[in-house]
């Protein structure tokens, strides 16, 4: 269970760090917010990997294809991010006084 966990860290960091340089625009995120990135996009990832291809985490947790999918899912993940963020910032107080 330990290594698993330490497994979705150092993916989650990667796949996170990867996926903020691919999507250009400010991300103020810290490392754990990119870590959880990461695994957000893990699950994202691997949940897409299985309902197209049939691959699990039984078939071998460090696949190309796993890291690969890691990687696009967290770009999926922080698209959706962004675009629900930007939403919930238009209906804030935008800090002009009149």
């Amino acid at each position: 269970m330990l290594g698993f966990i330490v497994y979705l860290i150092i993916i989650g960091l990667f796949a996170g760090f990867i996926a903020r340089f691919l999507v250009p625009g400010p991300d103020p995120m810290g490392v754990v917010a990119t870590i959880v990135l990461g695994i957000v996009g893990s699950f994202i990832g691997g949940f897409l990997g299985w309902a197209i291809f049939g691959k699990d985490f039984s078939e071998g947790a460090l696949q190309p294809s796993g890291v690969i999918g890691s990687i696009l899912g967290a770009v999926v993940a922080l698209l959706i991010w962004r675009m629900v963020d930007s939403r919930s910032a238009s209906g804030r107080h935008t800090g002009r006084h009149i």
